[in-house]
């Protein structure tokens, strides 16, 4: 099953990069790290499949949970966007000789550049932000070289429009680079009919706090349902509802509803302490079309 990514900003990025770039400590390599991506030519904006690799070292020990570095860089060496993670297995379980593999989906940041991009991979404490030396092509201060994918523009996406049932965009306040939209009840979008079948990927998550049970989320199209999933509070999914070309019907437009049968106004809960009057359903960061 894909993992979706944890939401990364720029500005953090940053602040990693400088702080994780003094001296390293050297040693045998513990690991060799590598990176597949479902496809080598990404859209901006689009979502794609990371697979991450790990060739545990014969004789490698590892004495924390350590993070793993993902940087994206243009072709001057800008870093461009992140995806550093905890690993789907602590490092402090990964045995001497063991292949760690785990697959994360990734929305690519719509960023002001197209063309080549490369991925460097590494290993870092978050304590002393110390990166671990491992196999591979290097690129100094331990980090790696693994792969290389091409950003095209997003002319050939699918583009959303927002009818009701949306509220105002929100940006969290301290990382500015992170976005999203309360729905209500029920948020209706409208989009140019593909004419085959599709997937509609939702990237959302039920904070907590305002309900105590998940909810169910229905996915409809054209005013019929197409999928429904649980989302439970405090948990962020991306998940993938198939549309068939039957149901995305024969007109121009077709029109998609995501509902939910839970909604919570954050000003009549006590705990909450907030004067917010809305009526919320799913918090929503990211959504696409994706036609087969």
């Amino acid at each position: 099953m894909a993992m979706p990514l944890h939401r990364t900003t720029l500005a953090a990025s940053l602040l990693l990069l400088s702080t994780a770039c003094g001296s390293q400590p050297d040693g045998p390599p513990l690991a060799e790290p590598s990176v597949e991506f479902s496809r080598t030519q990404i859209a901006l904006g689009s979502p794609v499949d990371v697979t991450y690799r790990f060739k545990v070292a014969g004789d490698a020990r590892f004495d924390q949970d350590y993070h793993v570095m993902v940087h994206f860089l243009d072709s001057e060496g800008e870093l461009m966007w992140t995806d550093d993670h905890r690993p789907a297995t602590p490092t402090s379980q990964w045995k001497p000789g063991q292949d760690i593999a785990y697959t994360r989906t990734m929305f690519v940041p719509v960023v002001p550049y197209i063309g080549e991009t490369t991925v460097h991979m590494g290993l870092y404490s978050v304590q002393d932000k110390q990166r671990l030396p491992l196999s591979g092509e290097t690129s100094g201060q331990h980090a790696y070289r693994v792969a290389s994918v091409e950003l095209l523009p997003q002319t050939g996406n699918v583009f959303l429009v927002f009818k009701n049932g949306w509220h105002e965009t929100e940006v969290a306040p301290q990382n500015p680079g992170v976005e999203w939209q309360w729905t209500k009840k029920t948020a209706t979008l409208t989009f140019r009919n593909p004419r085959r079948d599709a997937t509609f990927y939702l990237h959302a998550d039920n904070p907590g706090g305002g309900l105590a049970e998940a909810q169910k989320v229905a996915i409809l199209v054209n005013g019929e349902p197409v999928d429904t999933f649980d989302l439970a509070p405090g948990q962020e999914v991306i998940h993938r509802a198939p549309i068939t070309a039957a149901a995305l019907g024969g007109a121009d437009m077709a029109e998609l509803q995501i509902q939910v049968d839970k909604t919570f106004v954050p000003a009549l809960l006590p705990a909450a302490n907030s004067r917010d009057s809305r009526e919320l359903g799913v918090r929503v960061f990211h959504m696409f079309v994706e036609p087969s």
